[in-house]
């Protein structure tokens, strides 16, 4: 090889582009790395009515590493989505030193247990609910049954309109039977779902006789046992009344 000058041209053109392709990536890393791409704003807007801007901007700037070139754009987007009421966030770069973050939020629809509100969706997050405006219904219900849980609310707000009422309460047992809350104050059992339509009929057995149960007992209804296959007992003013006395309760 040594002797062969056409090999020792060719060597030496070949380290001579490493050389240049090693300046170049070295001087590329020295100018992304310069302080005057440091990030310096970032921009937050979209759904922000529950969302305290200057408190998530300052919840996030410490953990957003990097510069306007390194930083890690997935990672600041979890960083956005783990803070109160963000339910998504897309981060880019605004040249030459912004952060454009749009928020989405979650739209409260409940609460949920203890400490938890669901959305509108039957997504569970967690969030101050001192930054709620009036009273939300409270739901519950086993992990994972969350969206059943909502979409039975709306079922029930529907199904159960007639009675002048709406749900307040809605909780779903460990047994997986149902009890609704109503803001008149009656309390329903609903008990287990035996098929598609169990919820239904047991709704419409009660608002089909409830214009007669209110007229002959009064209004003050405080329980309604639905659980029965063709009637219901309530609960009125300290009496008792088992409509059609079926004994088949379910």
């Amino acid at each position: 090889m040594w002797n062969n000058v056409r090999q020792l041209n060719l060597a030496a053109s070949a380290l001579h582009a490493l050389l240049l392709l090693v300046l170049l990536v070295a001087g590329v890393y020295w100018l992304i790395h310069r302080p005057n791409f440091a990030l310096r704003e970032i921009r937050i807007d979209g759904d922000t009515e529950h969302i305290n801007v200057p408190v998530v901007r300052a919840g996030v700037n410490g953990r957003l590493g990097g510069n306007y070139f390194t930083v890690d754009l997935d990672s600041a987007r979890q960083a956005f989505e783990q803070m109160p009421w963000v339910r998504h966030a897309s981060v880019r770069r605004v040249w030459p030193d912004t952060l454009a973050v749009t928020l989405d939020e979650y739209t409260p629809l409940g609460t949920w247990g203890s400490d938890q509100l669901v959305s509108v969706d039957g997504e569970l997050f967690t969030a101050n609910q001192g930054e709620l405006e009036g009273e939300l219904p409270a739901f519950d219900g086993p992990v994972g049954s969350a969206k059943e849980v909502v979409r039975r609310y709306r079922d029930f707000t529907k199904w159960l309109a007639p009675l002048g009422a709406t749900p307040e309460e809605v909780t779903l047992s460990p047994r997986y039977a149902w009890t609704v809350k109503l803001s008149n104050g009656t309390q329903l059992e609903f008990g287990r779902e035996r098929n598609a339509q169990t919820l239904f009929d047991r709704s419409q057995r009660l608002t089909a006789a409830w214009s007669a149960v209110t007229q002959r007992w009064g209004k003050d209804i405080e329980y309604a046992d639905l659980r029965y296959p063709n009637g219901f007992a309530i609960h009125a003013a300290g009496m008792r009344f088992i409509s059609e006395a079926d004994k088949g309760k379910k």
